[in-house]
């Protein structure tokens, strides 16, 4: 338990006292099962997801343990041919989906307003329908296993070999759709961490200021952003394939398969920089801690974060050498796929400048970054072989790729993370690790780890493929696979004495003392173990560090205290850090679970085929979400917040650019890109598909011209109306502009149904199945503009929206426009199509 009064002198044990039981009041969950189901708190929700992915990590275990077995005989008697494709895929969707993202989601939202001086996450509900979602989904997916419907097309689901055809059951529907309700989730982090670290800072904190954990994260927000999207379009594009027959990938009918490892692969690439990425920042605040100095070269790392950034998105076909694209576009994925090795190169050179710097304790932390200097390195070294094209054509889909890939993604996220936990657990549980159990399993996890997968290379290069159960005719493989086998179930000892080793520091460890590593990071300058509300006073200009600890227990900082029971955090701007507003967080409520529940109504809906009642999950969705609105405002003034002696600030309800507006932006981001996923299919499959052009279109009809017209004429009216409603803000004039946006948002749906009307078949060609969807884009966010012109027509109607009181308005602005620019620009697609 939390003891406030611990190395605070006698004088101020009282203030110190009274702003705990005040802040404890205001930030602790609900008692009892409540809680469990309601909590919003970073700290509760972090620590879910860190442990949920555990538990899929320690099954995704097992099952690989199992591909082993199989493989170390050349007969594999220990699984029939349909179990193992289940468990090879099951075992690479879990350690992908269900462990090295959700792992990294959890981080984030437990550590990042730790090290930035922040209360809480920007959007405390999301942070909880995002687990909700991931838990959900998670247990579809692995729960599949019990009744042998788990997906078992492989990890990437490549078509044909997912289509309905190929696949008729419904285990390709249970990784469609179980993958896309997760990855609500990992949508849900990106917006969240890009918020958190952009507006919830300590004050005063520039961004070149900031710690190199937070510029990992935000790297790593913006990649989930870009490159989430084409996944979450593929999927949806495979499902209604398979569930309604529109050809996106048939190609006999306009498809191309190919269109489906593009939009996997735009994912899949920067996948691994983006498990990479918050890995390489627990290292950059591990480091220089047990070197006991500061990290070298801040400027360099952070240029090579952004190049990273940058150059991950060129890389996705790197995994596409063999499908016979043109020799100019291999020459260029070749050479920047060597290229990224340079910016990893920097940091790699950065860290080892940095022990070299100073003087390195070899603690249990460190021995899993030296576990990660040794095998991420050698993953780095094979990736550059497989970056050469004539290297990769011969290595490619063998058992090389194989351990390439755990090289890179075990070395590089799993070692590091292990660091991670054994670093910040006494500030998770306020106790010290019993002696001896984490070094053993270190060895144990290296020595299992190298014995399992650098014998994989041999194989590899011996012809052995990757995705066979059997092998009888090859004894050459067999010995190198034995040998892999048992090294294997060392490596699952380690693991389990690793699980073993945090089981007993949470309930048996000794009470850690304050700062046991005697960092000068603001995450140390907290008690032990961190309580609900991290901080007891925010910190201020120049207090930044770990020295910080004594002086905000005493309430020296900014924002003290909870005094008016609101969980408030400060808000600055993006560059400058300067404080800008108080946002005032939302608290305990049943909502994210029932929204988590409303969506994977849907979901469960189309898996089991029950189409029409998948609508039915859909106005659920729609009602829980008009549920968050209306909680989100409110209709009276509130007085400025003291945050210091002689500083005051608004409210976020009386100022523009709040959290929501921010995250709006960030949220748009990625719809952005799932658009421009869109029309990157739609000019794949008319340049490269084989069966085009397509069959003559009855589209261009006086009824259907008028209606697109008339759909566009609503957008830009209910644009204009969304920017009067906020510039005029009184009642009835803000309620007359809402109302006409409504209307006009309803008359722009009406108009689109029309369109749709006019449309060919969607099943007869892959030309007429994208303007479906492109349709479906455009109803779908005309669906809500016209919730956020209701949204702030209620506002208007209940006070909500006055003189300093902006609503919904702001955020209907931004999504009328978008909506508007998508559709015109789909308009003229389609029209610029009927002319060529």
């Amino acid at each position: 338990m939390f003891d406030p009064r611990a190395d605070i002198a006698p004088n101020d044990t009282r203030r110190a006292l009274s702003l705990h039981r005040e802040l404890d009041r205001t930030w602790r969950d609900e008692p009892g099962w409540r809680g469990f189901f309601t909590s919003v708190n970073h700290g509760t929700i972090g620590l879910r997801f860190m442990v949920t992915s555990f538990v899929f990590f320690a099954i995704g275990g097992v099952l690989a343990m199992m591909i082993r077995a199989q493989l170390a005989t050349r007969q594999g008697a220990f699984l029939d041919v349909d179990l193992y494709n289940q468990i090879f895929t099951m075992h690479g969707s879990i350690m992908m989906f269900l462990f090295a993202i959700p792992m990294l989601e959890g981080l984030a939202l437990w550590l990042l307003p730790k090290i930035l001086g922040a209360r809480d996450m920007a959007f405390p509900r999301l942070s909880a329908l995002g687990y909700w979602c991931y838990l959900f989904g998670g247990t579809v997916i692995v729960g599949s296993l019990l009744f042998g419907l788990a997906p078992d097309d492989g990890w990437f689901m490549y078509t044909p070999l997912s289509d309905r055809t190929h696949s008729p059951g419904v285990n390709a529907d249970v990784w469609l759709l179980g993958v896309t309700f997760v990855e609500i989730s990992a949508m849900a982090a990106a917006v969240e961490i890009t918020v958190t670290i952009l507006r919830c800072r300590a004050a005063h904190m520039p961004l070149t200021r900031m710690p190199l954990m937070g510029w990992y994260l935000l790297g790593t927000a913006v990649m989930m952003l870009v490159g989430f999207p084409p996944l979450i379009l593929g999927s949806i594009l495979l499902e209604v394939q398979r569930a309604f027959d529109w050809p996106f990938f048939d190609v006999a009918r306009g498809g191309d398969p190919l269109l489906w490892q593009h939009l996997f692969w735009l994912f899949g690439h920067p996948e691994v920089y983006i498990i990479f990425l918050p890995a390489a920042g627990a290292l950059s605040t591990i480091i220089p801690i047990m070197a006991r100095t500061t990290i070298l070269g801040y400027g360099a790392i952070v240029a090579a974060i952004a190049g990273l950034v940058f150059l991950s998105f060129g890389l996705w076909v790197h995994h596409m050498f063999t499908v016979g694209i043109p020799h100019m576009a291999l020459a260029f994925f070749s050479a920047a796929s060597a290229l990224v090795a340079v910016p990893t190169a920097v940091q790699v050179f950065a860290w080892i400048g940095t022990m070299w710097d100073g003087k390195v304790s070899f603690r249990l932390p460190m021995l899993y970054v030296m576990g990660f200097f040794i095998t991420f390195v050698m993953g780095g070294l094979t990736g550059v072989m497989l970056a050469m094209v004539p290297f990769n054509w011969q290595a490619h889909d063998t058992a090389f790729v194989t351990a390439h890939l755990h090289y890179v993604l075990v070395g590089g996220f799993v070692f590091p993370m292990l660091a991670a936990v054994s670093y910040w657990m006494p500030l998770i549980c306020g106790r010290w690790r019993v002696r001896g159990l984490g070094e053993s399993a270190f060895w144990l996890i290296l020595i299992g780890f190298h014995g399992t997968f650098f014998l994989m290379h041999l194989t590899g290069l011996l012809g052995m493929p990757r995705r066979i159960a059997v092998y009888p005719n090859n004894p050459e493989w067999e010995w190198l696979n034995l040998i892999s086998s048992i090294f294997g179930m060392i490596m699952s000892a380690g693991f389990a004495l690793f699980a073993f080793d945090v089981i007993m520091q949470w309930m048996f460890g000794r009470r850690s003392r304050r700062n046991p590593w005697r960092a000068p990071t603001l995450d140390w300058a907290m008690p032990l173990p961190a309580p609900s509300y991290n901080f007891a006073s925010l910190p201020g200009p120049r207090q930044a560090d770990a020295s910080a600890l004594l002086p905000l227990a005493r309430g020296e900082g900014l924002l003290p205290g909870a005094p008016r029971g609101f969980r408030e955090t400060l808000v600055v701007e993006a560059g400058t850090g300067r404080p800008d507003h108080v946002a005032v967080l939302a608290t305990s409520t049943w909502l994210p679970l029932l929204t988590s529940a409303a969506i994977g109504s849907f979901f469960a809906a189309m898996l089991v085929g029950l189409y029409w009642l998948a609508p039915l999950g859909m106005v659920l969705t729609l009602i829980a979400a008009w549920k968050w609105g209306a909680i989100m405002g409110t209709d009276r003034d509130h007085a400025p917040a003291a945050v210091a002696p002689g500083l005051t600030l608004p409210l976020h309800w009386q100022t523009r650019n709040t959290l929501a507006r921010t995250g709006a932006i960030a949220l748009l981001l990625a719809d952005g890109t799932l658009y421009a996923a869109l029309l990157f299919g739609v000019g794949f499959l008319s340049v490269v598909a084989p069966a085009w052009p397509a069959p003559p279109s009855t589209l261009v009809s006086l009824p259907v011209i008028a209606a697109a017209a008339l759909a566009l004429a609503a957008m830009a009216l209910g644009l204009l109306a969304s920017h009067r409603a906020e510039a005029q803000r009184s009642h009835a004039s803000g309620a007359a502009w809402a109302g006409l946006g409504l209307a006009a948002a309803l008359v722009a749906l009406v108009a689109l149904a029309v369109v749709g009307l006019g449309l060919d078949d969607p099943r007869r060609h892959a030309r007429d199945a994208l303007r479906g969807a492109i349709l479906g884009f455009a109803v779908f966010h005309g669906v809500i503009a016209a919730m956020l012109a209701l949204r702030s027509l209620r506002d208007a109607q209940t006070g909500r929206l006055s003189e300093v009181r902006r609503g919904a308005a702001p955020i209907w602005q931004m999504f009328q426009a978008f909506w508007l620019t998508t559709t015109a620009v789909s308009v003229a697609l389609i029209a610029a199509q009927e002319v060529l």
